[in-house]
């Protein structure tokens, strides 16, 4: 290796953050062995120790930390190259990764993608899903330009931007129907299906019910927002969602959707690093979720 490549750079930076290089492999999808030769270059081109092996994985060494320092340095400033460039060119082009959960991609951005390509054309935009979390985790380690998530959220160096409330409402199918107000109290004895444990919507929900002295305990807990709805209508129980969920006609045939009392709201945010640089495609993508207010 003759330059420094960038790119083990940013695995030298994964494998401190998360503490081995087989935790590093898992999060860009290649093999123990890949990471360890990509360090070993990066020490070889440096001709320092970069890395130490302890007992609970590996720390920087002196060299390694001073890298750290100077890896963020380099990272920006290649930021600020390609933003500078960007601006001699009226073309919107490059790429855009996105993290948020799965409701709010399927229901949520589909148009809002829809709009964006038609207006840039040779922009690419990448969408992770995953619990609020695991997707401000990726956005502190940069491996993703912004998020799209329910609140609170908490981290480091983080720019957060609410931008919309929505309503939580009781989903029941259709033949079950009852004339009765979905409360606390009137839901708890009746078979709940959840979402995932760890999620932000989970957690909203199961402080509604907390907040009335009562522990929620689900007959079933599944990542998937259709795969809820789908076991309610199928009778085997009922569901709390974002209202999104069951805002068009065809997403709620076969449901009976009622709102909650007390009323249950989330706030969706932006996240993004305060130190990220806004290219024309960020930029772009922001515009048209601020637009959902």
């Amino acid at each position: 290796m003759t330059t420094l490549n960038l790119a083990h750079l940013a695995t030298f930076r994964l494998v401190i953050q998360r503490g081995s290089f087989s935790a590093a492999a898992d999060v860009l999808g290649i093999s123990q062995p890949a990471v360890s030769l990509q360090i070993r270059q990066l020490e070889h081109f440096l001709r320092s120790r970069l890395l130490e092996r302890t007992g609970r994985g590996v720390k920087a060494t002196a060299a390694g930390l001073a890298l750290l320092t100077h890896g963020e340095r380099i990272e920006q400033a290649v930021e600020e190259t390609l933003r500078s460039l960007d601006a001699f060119s009226h073309e919107v082009s490059g790429t855009v990764s996105l993290g948020t959960g799965a409701t709010a991609c399927i229901h949520l951005l589909p148009p809002l993608l829809q709009q964006l390509r038609e207006t840039y054309p040779l922009l690419k935009v990448g969408v992770t899903t995953g619990n609020t979390p695991g997707v401000v985790r990726a956005i502190e380690e940069n491996r993703l330009d912004l998020g799209l998530v329910t609140m609170p959220v908490s981290g480091r160096g983080l720019e957060i931007t609410p931008i919309l409330d929505e309503e939580f409402v009781c989903i029941s199918a259709q033949e079950e129907e009852e004339e009765c107000e979905p409360t606390p109290d009137s839901l708890h004895t009746l078979p709940l299906i959840a979402f995932e444990s760890g999620s932000g919507t989970r957690a909203l929900i199961d402080g509604w019910f907390q907040a009335s002295g009562l522990q929620p305990e689900p007959v079933m807990q599944l990542g998937s927002i259709e795969a809820i709805k789908r076991m309610v209508r199928a009778g085997l129980g009922y569901s709390i969602v974002p209202r999104m969920a069951v805002e068009q006609v065809a997403d709620r045939e076969g449901l009976c959707v009622l709102s909650l009392t007390p009323v249950l709201h989330r706030q969706l945010a932006i996240v993004m690093r305060q130190d990220k640089i806004l290219s024309k495609g960020i930029s772009g993508l922001i515009r048209l979720l601020q637009q959902e207010k």
